[in-house]
């Protein structure tokens, strides 16, 4: 017989004379006559109740069948008796697959999220966690579907690199040379090209530049995958290890650029909101109460978008004391981001021509700016609870202005030939953007730390499972 899953019996139209479950038992129930089991095996946020009968020939199995034990079942899937539930199932066989140990730590109370953390291995069975990693899965779909849908084409983009598309060099190096005692130069520095691929290779901080390549051949692209930087935060909205959605558009400037963020941050939305009902009732209920209000506001309002000039002079000009403070050439804080979103503008805000200072080397420098106030074609997109979710910008095209971009950030065009090449043979105005997927995780799901969005957590310190 084949297997039906928890998800698909709740959603039942008719009962079945004949239904085969497997899965875990959440909690267990003895009467004098009967047991009831609640089944739930990760496809749904609620499980199904099973009756198992004191007479039923597999009923000393039910002893062995607590907390956290798998089981099977085979029986009928009839109208529950029960308030709040549609369908039961009665049992006719009933085997344990698995005991769980007494020891199981999943027992049916409150548990934090800093003791759930530690067992990472066991969490995604408790009802919040198998709730973020639904979401996690379904929007992870639909970021393919948006961009499949508007023909852009999916590019692997390489997780060993030799660039450093942030310039901030906080990356983890990739080696093979023996740690105690590498091979030297003769002016005694440690000689890479011995190592494995003869040069120093890194974790990539972005697939970008790889990804501007295949913008420049087939138009528009994005890549999806794990991106890795190796900064000593210990906030909640950093990782050493994250997935990244970047899409790459040629012929297209920074006007476009924000225009595509602003509906694709939408599009994830409001499809987490047609797929993922329930669980995101579960949040609302229990993680974030405003959860539900906040996404349906972003959803039905356009967003703001407001100059970096415009957006110091708000932030200076409001008589708030800020623990960063804040001036024209700066960057921006978490605390200046959350209160253009949360206060002032009360919604996403895109926040557009940064200080070219402070931004990376490819960004397209403005023309026509202030004198001292150069500014580059940037956007960072800002929600309200979590701050930045998206950075990105035109990229520069006109040669020697990159080669500019390159000195003031002191990169070697040596290194960046190809990059270079890029600008050389059939130049074209493109942009694109980052999207940090957890961050977009935390703000749909209300979930306040990076570190309960993705499987397993990398932070400084902490690399287990």
């Amino acid at each position: 017989m084949p297997r039906t899953l928890v998800r698909d019996a709740l959603n039942a139209t008719a009962p079945s004379d004949a239904i085969f479950l497997q899965g875990w038992v959440r909690t267990r129930r003895d009467a004098k006559a009967f047991s009831f089991i609640e089944l739930n095996d990760g496809s749904s946020l609620k499980g199904l109740q099973v009756i198992v009968d004191a007479t039923l020939p597999d009923y000393p199995q039910v002893g062995r069948a607590s907390t956290g034990a798998s089981v099977e079942v085979q029986g009928r899937l009839v109208a529950s008796k029960g308030q709040g539930q549609q369908w039961e199932v009665v049992a006719e066989k009933f085997t344990v697959l698995g005991e769980a140990d007494a020891t199981y730590p999943l027992q049916k109370k409150g548990h934090s999220l800093e003791f759930l953390r530690e067992i990472a291995h066991l969490r995604p069975r408790s009802n919040l966690f198998g709730a973020v990693f639904r979401v996690r899965s379904r929007l992870a779909y639909a970021v393919h579907q948006f961009f499949q849908e508007k023909q852009f084409f999916y590019v692997h983009t390489p997780i060993i690199t030799a660039s450093d598309a942030e310039g901030a060099g906080e990356m983890f190096r990739v080696t093979t040379l023996p740690l105690g005692n590498p091979p030297k130069t003769e002016q005694g520095e440690v000689d890479h090209t011995q190592d494995f691929f003869g040069r120093k290779t890194f974790l990539t901080v972005s697939g970008q530049l790889e990804g501007e390549i295949f913008a420049t051949a087939l138009s528009n692209i994005y890549t999806f995958g794990p991106t890795f930087r190796a900064e000593n935060s210990h906030t909640s909205r950093h990782a050493a290890e994250f997935w990244m959605i970047e899409p790459e558009i040629a012929f297209c400037d920074l006007a476009g650029d924000m225009a595509l963020a602003e509906e694709f941050v939408k599009y994830l939305i409001r499809d987490a909101r047609e797929h993922c009902a329930a669980d995101l009732e579960f949040f609302s209920k229990f993680v974030d109460k405003e959860l539900l209000t906040r996404l349906d506001f972003v959803l039905e309002r356009p967003f703001q978008r407001c100059s970096y000039t415009d957006a110091i002079a708000i932030l200076t000009q409001n008589g708030k004391t800020w623990e960063h403070p804040v001036a024209w050439g700066d960057n921006l804080q978490s605390e200046h981001e959350r209160y253009l979103t949360e206060e002032h503008f009360k919604c996403p805000v895109t926040v557009y021509n940064y200080p070219r200072a402070i931004k990376a080397f490819y960004m397209r420098v403005n023309e026509g700016d202030a004198p001292g106030r150069q500014t580059v074609a940037a956007m960072d997109l800002l929600v309200p609870g979590i701050g930045e979710i998206i950075g990105g910008s035109q990229r520069e095209e006109r040669m020697e202005l990159l080669k500019e971009g390159m000195a003031l950030h002191h990169l070697s065009e040596k290194d960046y030939w190809w990059y270079l090449d890029l600008r050389r043979y059939g130049t074209v105005p493109h942009a694109g953007f980052g999207l940090g997927f957890e961050r977009m995780l935390m703000f749909v799901t209300g979930v306040a730390n990076i570190r309960d969005v993705i499987p397993f957590a990398r932070t400084p310190g902490t690399a287990e499972f």
